[in-house]
Protein backbone atom coordinates (compact mmCIF):
# COMPACT_ATOMS: atom_id res chain seq x y z
CA UNK A 1 0.00 0.00 0.00
CA UNK A 2 1.28 3.48 -0.86
CA UNK A 3 1.82 5.66 1.85
CA UNK A 4 0.96 9.29 0.64
CA UNK A 5 1.87 11.78 3.83
CA UNK A 6 -1.09 13.98 5.10
CA UNK A 7 -1.74 17.54 3.68
CA UNK A 8 -0.22 18.88 6.75
CA UNK A 9 2.93 17.36 6.32
CA UNK A 10 3.43 17.79 2.60
CA UNK A 11 5.16 20.01 0.75
CA UNK A 12 8.47 20.51 3.21
CA UNK A 13 7.96 23.86 5.15
CA UNK A 14 9.02 26.63 3.70
CA UNK A 15 11.19 29.21 2.46
CA UNK A 16 11.89 27.51 -0.39
CA UNK A 17 14.71 28.57 -2.61
CA UNK A 18 14.26 29.46 -6.04
CA UNK A 19 15.23 25.90 -7.29
CA UNK A 20 12.16 24.01 -4.88
CA UNK A 21 9.99 27.03 -6.62
CA UNK A 22 10.72 25.56 -9.98
CA UNK A 23 10.31 21.62 -9.50
CA UNK A 24 7.03 22.58 -7.94
CA UNK A 25 6.17 24.92 -10.93
CA UNK A 26 7.33 22.65 -13.24
CA UNK A 27 5.55 19.07 -11.80
CA UNK A 28 2.30 21.32 -11.10
CA UNK A 29 2.17 21.74 -15.07
CA UNK A 30 2.29 18.36 -15.47
CA UNK A 31 -1.22 16.50 -16.85
CA UNK A 32 -2.70 14.25 -14.25
CA UNK A 33 -0.74 15.46 -11.28
CA UNK A 34 -2.23 16.78 -8.45
CA UNK A 35 -1.49 17.09 -4.75
CA UNK A 36 -1.94 13.59 -3.90
CA UNK A 37 0.73 12.29 -6.65
CA UNK A 38 2.73 15.22 -5.98
CA UNK A 39 3.02 13.97 -2.33
CA UNK A 40 3.63 10.22 -3.84
CA UNK A 41 6.37 11.77 -5.63
CA UNK A 42 8.03 13.48 -2.72
CA UNK A 43 7.66 10.40 -0.08
CA UNK A 44 9.02 7.73 -3.18
CA UNK A 45 11.75 9.52 -4.22
CA UNK A 46 12.76 12.27 -1.46
CA UNK A 47 12.24 15.39 -3.65
CA UNK A 48 10.68 16.54 -6.59
CA UNK A 49 13.64 17.14 -8.26
CA UNK A 50 14.91 13.17 -7.70
CA UNK A 51 11.44 11.87 -9.05
CA UNK A 52 12.38 13.91 -12.20
CA UNK A 53 15.23 11.75 -13.24
CA UNK A 54 13.33 8.32 -11.91
CA UNK A 55 12.86 6.24 -14.81
CA UNK A 56 9.19 5.16 -15.80
CA UNK A 57 9.04 1.75 -14.00
CA UNK A 58 10.59 3.05 -10.43
CA UNK A 59 7.13 5.65 -11.28
CA UNK A 60 5.44 2.75 -11.26
CA UNK A 61 6.19 0.36 -8.68
CA UNK A 62 6.98 2.86 -6.04
CA UNK A 63 4.22 5.91 -6.99
CA UNK A 64 1.64 4.03 -8.46
CA UNK A 65 1.51 5.87 -11.62
CA UNK A 66 0.86 3.50 -14.32
CA UNK A 67 -1.30 3.13 -17.55
CA UNK A 68 -2.71 6.93 -18.91
CA UNK A 69 -1.10 8.56 -16.15
CA UNK A 70 2.32 7.22 -17.14
CA UNK A 71 1.98 7.97 -20.27
CA UNK A 72 1.25 11.63 -19.56
CA UNK A 73 4.21 11.73 -17.75
CA UNK A 74 6.80 10.31 -19.50
CA UNK A 75 5.70 12.17 -22.52
CA UNK A 76 6.05 15.97 -20.26
CA UNK A 77 9.30 15.11 -19.21
CA UNK A 78 10.33 14.39 -22.88
CA UNK A 79 8.84 17.41 -23.51
CA UNK A 80 11.12 19.42 -21.04
CA UNK A 81 14.22 17.66 -21.22
CA UNK A 82 16.30 15.46 -18.48
CA UNK A 83 17.88 18.85 -17.49
CA UNK A 84 15.05 20.93 -17.22
CA UNK A 85 16.98 24.04 -15.47
CA UNK A 86 20.17 23.84 -17.35
CA UNK A 87 19.52 26.96 -19.50
CA UNK A 88 18.34 30.32 -18.06
CA UNK A 89 15.39 30.69 -20.60
CA UNK A 90 13.71 27.64 -19.55
CA UNK A 91 13.70 28.93 -15.90
CA UNK A 92 12.74 31.91 -16.94
CA UNK A 93 10.01 30.84 -19.39
CA UNK A 94 8.32 28.95 -16.30
CA UNK A 95 8.78 31.50 -13.50
CA UNK A 96 6.92 33.83 -16.27
CA UNK A 97 3.81 35.16 -14.30
CA UNK A 98 2.70 37.54 -16.66
CA UNK A 99 0.24 40.59 -15.23
CA UNK A 100 0.12 38.50 -12.20
CA UNK A 101 1.39 37.58 -9.04
CA UNK A 102 2.25 33.61 -7.63
CA UNK A 103 1.98 32.56 -4.08
CA UNK A 104 3.31 29.05 -3.87
CA UNK A 105 3.10 26.44 -0.51
CA UNK A 106 6.90 27.07 0.16
CA UNK A 107 6.02 31.27 0.47
CA UNK A 108 6.57 32.47 3.67
CA UNK A 109 3.24 34.28 2.72
CA UNK A 110 1.70 31.13 2.15
CA UNK A 111 -1.63 30.92 4.56
CA UNK A 112 -1.32 27.41 6.32
CA UNK A 113 -5.02 27.02 6.71
CA UNK A 114 -4.94 25.95 2.99
CA UNK A 115 -2.31 23.43 3.37
CA UNK A 116 -4.32 21.85 5.92
CA UNK A 117 -7.95 20.93 3.45
CA UNK A 118 -8.78 18.02 2.13
CA UNK A 119 -7.86 18.90 -1.36
CA UNK A 120 -5.11 22.22 -1.04
CA UNK A 121 -4.60 24.29 -3.78
CA UNK A 122 -1.64 23.51 -5.87
CA UNK A 123 -0.81 27.61 -6.20
CA UNK A 124 -2.83 30.74 -5.77
CA UNK A 125 -2.62 33.80 -8.37
CA UNK A 126 -3.08 36.98 -7.36
CA UNK A 127 -3.20 40.70 -8.09
CA UNK A 128 -3.64 43.48 -6.16
CA UNK A 129 -2.21 44.96 -2.92
CA UNK A 130 0.14 42.00 -1.57
CA UNK A 131 0.45 43.97 1.88
CA UNK A 132 -2.97 42.11 2.74
CA UNK A 133 -1.48 38.30 2.86
CA UNK A 134 -0.50 38.96 5.96
CA UNK A 135 -3.88 38.95 7.75
CA UNK A 136 -5.10 35.78 5.43
CA UNK A 137 -2.09 33.78 6.48
CA UNK A 138 -3.28 34.36 9.80
CA UNK A 139 -7.08 34.02 8.42
CA UNK A 140 -7.88 37.38 9.89
CA UNK A 141 -10.76 38.25 7.85
CA UNK A 142 -14.22 37.44 7.36
CA UNK A 143 -16.22 35.74 4.62
CA UNK A 144 -19.78 37.04 3.71
CA UNK A 145 -21.31 34.06 1.18
CA UNK A 146 -24.55 33.91 0.10
CA UNK A 147 -26.92 33.60 -3.41
CA UNK A 148 -26.77 34.91 -6.95
CA UNK A 149 -30.37 35.74 -6.61
CA UNK A 150 -30.88 37.75 -2.78
CA UNK A 151 -34.25 39.57 -2.04
CA UNK A 152 -33.75 43.03 -1.24
CA UNK A 153 -33.27 42.97 2.14
CA UNK A 154 -30.76 40.06 1.57
CA UNK A 155 -28.96 42.87 -0.89
CA UNK A 156 -29.18 45.66 1.70
CA UNK A 157 -27.71 43.40 4.43
CA UNK A 158 -25.15 42.20 2.16
CA UNK A 159 -23.99 45.94 1.87
CA UNK A 160 -24.40 46.79 5.31
CA UNK A 161 -22.01 44.27 6.20
CA UNK A 162 -19.34 44.94 3.74
CA UNK A 163 -19.48 48.55 4.77
CA UNK A 164 -19.40 47.90 8.97
CA UNK A 165 -16.86 45.16 8.41
CA UNK A 166 -14.49 47.50 6.43
CA UNK A 167 -15.03 50.56 9.04
CA UNK A 168 -14.00 47.75 11.81
CA UNK A 169 -10.89 47.07 9.69
CA UNK A 170 -11.66 43.38 8.57
CA UNK A 171 -10.85 42.17 5.53
CA UNK A 172 -13.70 40.99 3.52
CA UNK A 173 -13.78 37.95 1.67
CA UNK A 174 -16.24 36.68 -1.25
CA UNK A 175 -16.27 35.31 -4.73
CA UNK A 176 -16.96 38.28 -6.10
CA UNK A 177 -20.75 36.60 -7.63
CA UNK A 178 -23.35 37.97 -8.71
CA UNK A 179 -26.09 39.07 -5.99
CA UNK A 180 -24.74 38.61 -2.01
CA UNK A 181 -20.78 38.47 -3.18
CA UNK A 182 -21.11 41.82 -5.30
CA UNK A 183 -23.00 43.19 -2.75
CA UNK A 184 -20.89 42.75 0.11
CA UNK A 185 -17.47 43.46 -1.77
CA UNK A 186 -19.82 47.23 -3.06
CA UNK A 187 -20.28 48.19 0.76
CA UNK A 188 -16.43 47.08 1.46
CA UNK A 189 -15.24 49.53 -1.38
CA UNK A 190 -17.90 52.39 -0.53
CA UNK A 191 -16.23 52.31 3.13
CA UNK A 192 -12.25 52.38 1.65
CA UNK A 193 -12.23 48.73 2.65
CA UNK A 194 -10.27 45.75 1.61
CA UNK A 195 -11.89 43.17 -0.33
CA UNK A 196 -10.84 40.13 -0.89
CA UNK A 197 -12.37 37.81 -4.25
CA UNK A 198 -11.65 34.33 -4.51
CA UNK A 199 -12.23 33.87 -8.11
CA UNK A 200 -13.86 30.50 -9.68
CA UNK A 201 -11.80 31.88 -12.83
CA UNK A 202 -8.63 32.60 -13.74
CA UNK A 203 -8.13 36.51 -13.18
CA UNK A 204 -7.75 37.75 -16.47
CA UNK A 205 -11.75 35.96 -16.92
CA UNK A 206 -14.80 38.31 -15.62
CA UNK A 207 -17.80 36.48 -14.55
CA UNK A 208 -20.37 37.20 -14.57
CA UNK A 209 -19.31 39.77 -17.67
CA UNK A 210 -20.97 43.29 -16.12
CA UNK A 211 -18.69 42.73 -13.01
CA UNK A 212 -15.32 44.13 -14.77
CA UNK A 213 -15.44 47.75 -13.20
CA UNK A 214 -16.24 45.42 -9.50
CA UNK A 215 -13.41 43.26 -10.10
CA UNK A 216 -11.31 46.09 -11.44
CA UNK A 217 -11.91 48.04 -8.03
CA UNK A 218 -11.47 44.85 -5.78
CA UNK A 219 -8.14 44.42 -7.68
CA UNK A 220 -7.11 48.11 -6.89
CA UNK A 221 -8.50 48.31 -3.14
CA UNK A 222 -7.80 44.68 -2.03
CA UNK A 223 -7.00 41.27 -3.26
CA UNK A 224 -7.88 39.22 -6.24
CA UNK A 225 -7.48 35.38 -6.35
CA UNK A 226 -7.67 32.44 -8.42
CA UNK A 227 -5.77 28.86 -7.67
CA UNK A 228 -6.48 28.71 -11.81
CA UNK A 229 -3.71 29.62 -13.65
CA UNK A 230 -4.12 31.74 -16.82
CA UNK A 231 -6.02 30.20 -19.74
CA UNK A 232 -7.51 27.86 -17.84
CA UNK A 233 -10.80 27.08 -19.29
CA UNK A 234 -13.88 27.56 -16.77
CA UNK A 235 -16.11 24.71 -15.55
CA UNK A 236 -18.54 24.89 -13.25
CA UNK A 237 -17.08 22.85 -10.65
CA UNK A 238 -14.72 25.61 -9.80
CA UNK A 239 -17.45 28.07 -8.56
CA UNK A 240 -18.36 25.48 -5.94
CA UNK A 241 -14.66 24.21 -5.36
CA UNK A 242 -13.25 27.94 -4.19
CA UNK A 243 -15.84 27.76 -1.34
CA UNK A 244 -13.01 25.85 0.60
CA UNK A 245 -10.21 28.52 -0.09
CA UNK A 246 -12.70 31.10 1.38
CA UNK A 247 -13.27 29.44 4.35
CA UNK A 248 -9.46 28.12 4.64
CA UNK A 249 -8.52 32.45 4.06
CA UNK A 250 -11.37 33.59 7.24
CA UNK A 251 -11.68 33.61 10.88
CA UNK A 252 -15.81 33.48 10.79
CA UNK A 253 -18.46 32.93 7.95
CA UNK A 254 -21.38 35.13 7.29
CA UNK A 255 -23.88 33.55 5.77
CA UNK A 256 -26.33 36.53 4.75
CA UNK A 257 -29.58 34.79 2.38
CA UNK A 258 -29.39 31.37 0.14
CA UNK A 259 -31.79 28.52 -0.94
CA UNK A 260 -31.45 25.08 0.46
CA UNK A 261 -29.29 24.28 -2.82
CA UNK A 262 -26.58 26.97 -2.36
CA UNK A 263 -23.25 26.56 -2.47
CA UNK A 264 -23.13 28.66 0.52
CA UNK A 265 -24.08 25.71 1.87
CA UNK A 266 -21.04 24.20 1.42
CA UNK A 267 -18.99 27.24 2.79
CA UNK A 268 -21.29 26.81 5.61
CA UNK A 269 -20.62 23.52 6.29
CA UNK A 270 -16.78 23.79 6.22
CA UNK A 271 -16.62 26.30 8.34
CA UNK A 272 -18.64 23.88 11.06
CA UNK A 273 -16.19 21.21 10.15
CA UNK A 274 -13.29 23.86 10.97
CA UNK A 275 -14.77 25.12 14.37
CA UNK A 276 -15.21 28.58 13.00
CA UNK A 277 -18.00 31.01 14.22
CA UNK A 278 -20.87 30.96 11.49
CA UNK A 279 -23.50 33.64 11.77
CA UNK A 280 -27.18 33.66 9.62
CA UNK A 281 -29.08 36.53 8.70
CA UNK A 282 -32.78 35.36 9.33
CA UNK A 283 -35.63 36.18 6.65
CA UNK A 284 -38.98 35.61 5.81
CA UNK A 285 -39.48 31.81 6.55
CA UNK A 286 -41.57 31.83 3.34
CA UNK A 287 -39.01 33.21 0.93
CA UNK A 288 -37.41 30.18 -1.01
CA UNK A 289 -34.02 32.31 -1.70
CA UNK A 290 -33.54 32.25 2.46
CA UNK A 291 -34.56 28.57 3.19
CA UNK A 292 -31.35 27.37 3.52
CA UNK A 293 -29.88 30.11 5.59
CA UNK A 294 -33.14 29.57 7.96
CA UNK A 295 -31.97 26.05 8.45
CA UNK A 296 -28.88 27.01 9.36
CA UNK A 297 -30.38 28.98 12.27
CA UNK A 298 -32.46 26.12 13.36
CA UNK A 299 -29.29 24.12 13.12
CA UNK A 300 -27.49 26.30 15.76
CA UNK A 301 -25.84 29.14 13.75
CA UNK A 302 -25.61 32.26 15.54
CA UNK A 303 -28.37 34.84 14.60
CA UNK A 304 -27.12 37.81 12.97
CA UNK A 305 -29.54 40.96 13.56
CA UNK A 306 -27.46 43.70 12.84
CA UNK A 307 -24.10 44.05 11.42
CA UNK A 308 -23.04 45.92 14.50
CA UNK A 309 -23.68 43.00 16.12
CA UNK A 310 -20.93 41.03 14.68
CA UNK A 311 -18.35 43.85 14.61
CA UNK A 312 -18.82 43.81 18.89
CA UNK A 313 -18.30 40.41 18.87
CA UNK A 314 -15.08 40.34 16.47
CA UNK A 315 -13.38 43.15 17.79
CA UNK A 316 -11.27 45.43 15.71
CA UNK A 317 -9.56 43.91 12.59
CA UNK A 318 -5.66 43.94 11.10
CA UNK A 319 -6.27 46.61 9.28
CA UNK A 320 -8.03 49.01 12.05
CA UNK A 321 -6.28 52.88 12.08
CA UNK A 322 -3.39 52.44 14.36
CA UNK A 323 -0.21 55.01 15.20
CA UNK A 324 1.88 55.03 12.10
CA UNK A 325 5.86 53.70 12.31
CA UNK A 326 7.58 56.32 14.05
CA UNK A 327 9.68 58.88 12.68
CA UNK A 328 13.64 59.82 11.96
CA UNK A 329 14.19 56.88 9.94
CA UNK A 330 17.88 57.20 8.37
CA UNK A 331 17.97 58.15 4.73
CA UNK A 332 21.39 58.99 3.30
CA UNK A 333 23.52 56.22 4.83
CA UNK A 334 25.31 54.00 2.16
CA UNK A 335 24.04 50.44 1.84
CA UNK A 336 26.82 49.00 3.82
CA UNK A 337 26.04 50.69 6.67
CA UNK A 338 22.37 49.89 5.94
CA UNK A 339 22.84 46.03 6.49
CA UNK A 340 26.19 46.46 8.94
CA UNK A 341 23.28 48.60 11.27
CA UNK A 342 20.40 45.71 10.55
CA UNK A 343 22.57 42.52 10.97
CA UNK A 344 24.12 43.96 14.43
CA UNK A 345 20.45 44.97 15.43
CA UNK A 346 18.21 42.72 16.82
CA UNK A 347 14.32 43.98 17.47
CA UNK A 348 13.70 46.36 14.72
CA UNK A 349 14.52 49.99 15.74
CA UNK A 350 12.95 54.00 14.81
CA UNK A 351 11.54 53.85 11.37
CA UNK A 352 11.13 49.63 11.10
CA UNK A 353 7.53 49.35 12.15
CA UNK A 354 6.84 46.33 14.71
CA UNK A 355 5.64 43.10 13.39
CA UNK A 356 2.03 41.45 13.63
CA UNK A 357 1.87 39.01 16.84
CA UNK A 358 3.14 35.74 14.74
CA UNK A 359 4.29 37.35 12.03
CA UNK A 360 8.05 35.31 11.06
CA UNK A 361 10.96 37.02 12.33
CA UNK A 362 12.78 39.17 9.44
CA UNK A 363 16.44 38.89 8.37
CA UNK A 364 19.06 41.10 8.81
CA UNK A 365 18.78 42.60 5.47
CA UNK A 366 15.09 42.52 5.62
CA UNK A 367 15.79 44.85 8.56
CA UNK A 368 18.24 46.98 6.34
CA UNK A 369 15.48 47.23 3.65
CA UNK A 370 12.76 48.19 5.89
CA UNK A 371 15.17 51.16 7.18
CA UNK A 372 16.57 52.17 3.87
CA UNK A 373 12.40 52.87 2.61
CA UNK A 374 12.07 54.78 6.22
CA UNK A 375 8.48 56.38 6.10
CA UNK A 376 8.36 56.19 2.53
CA UNK A 377 11.02 55.85 -0.59
CA UNK A 378 10.88 55.10 -4.07
CA UNK A 379 12.16 52.25 -6.19
CA UNK A 380 15.14 54.28 -7.30
CA UNK A 381 16.10 55.34 -3.78
CA UNK A 382 15.96 52.32 -2.60
CA UNK A 383 18.35 50.71 -5.18
CA UNK A 384 20.91 54.03 -4.50
CA UNK A 385 20.65 53.83 -0.45
CA UNK A 386 21.58 49.99 -0.32
CA UNK A 387 23.52 49.86 -3.35
CA UNK A 388 21.43 47.44 -5.22
CA UNK A 389 19.86 46.50 -8.60
CA UNK A 390 16.48 47.25 -9.60
CA UNK A 391 15.67 43.82 -10.07
CA UNK A 392 17.13 42.55 -6.85
CA UNK A 393 15.57 45.39 -4.94
CA UNK A 394 12.23 44.66 -6.46
CA UNK A 395 12.34 41.03 -4.97
CA UNK A 396 13.26 41.91 -1.70
CA UNK A 397 10.57 44.59 -1.36
CA UNK A 398 7.60 41.97 -2.71
CA UNK A 399 8.82 40.12 0.07
CA UNK A 400 8.31 42.46 2.62
CA UNK A 401 5.15 43.22 0.84
CA UNK A 402 4.05 39.92 0.94
CA UNK A 403 4.61 39.90 4.14
CA UNK A 404 2.41 42.79 5.24
CA UNK A 405 5.58 45.27 5.79
CA UNK A 406 5.71 47.11 3.41
CA UNK A 407 2.67 48.82 1.06
CA UNK A 408 3.03 49.41 -2.45
CA UNK A 409 2.35 52.70 -4.04
CA UNK A 410 1.69 53.84 -6.86
CA UNK A 411 4.64 55.20 -9.15
CA UNK A 412 7.22 52.49 -7.54
CA UNK A 413 6.69 53.98 -4.62
CA UNK A 414 6.80 51.97 -0.78
CA UNK A 415 6.14 52.55 2.27
CA UNK A 416 5.78 50.81 5.97
CA UNK A 417 2.28 49.29 6.66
Amino acid sequence: MLLVPSPGLFPPPGPWHQAQRLWWLLWCGCPGIGWQRLARLQAAFGGLDHAWQAPGDALAQRAGFRGRLLEQVEAYRQRWGAEPFSQPAIADRLAARGPYRRLLPGDLAWPGALTRLARPPLQLHWQGQGQLWASLRQRRAVAVVGTRRPSRHGLAMARALGVALAEAGWPVVSGLAEGIDGAVHQGCLAAGGAPVAVLGTPLERVYPRHHHSLQAQVAAAGLLISEHPPGTPVRPGHFASRNRLQVGLAQAVVVVECPESSGALHSASLAWDQGLPLWAVPADAGKLSAAGSNRLLACGASVLLDPGDLVRQLGPGPLAASPGPAAGAPSQRSGAAFAQGAMAAGPPGPGVPNPEPGAPPLAGAQRALLAAVGPGASLEQVCERLDLGAASASRALLELELLGRLRAEPGLWWSPC
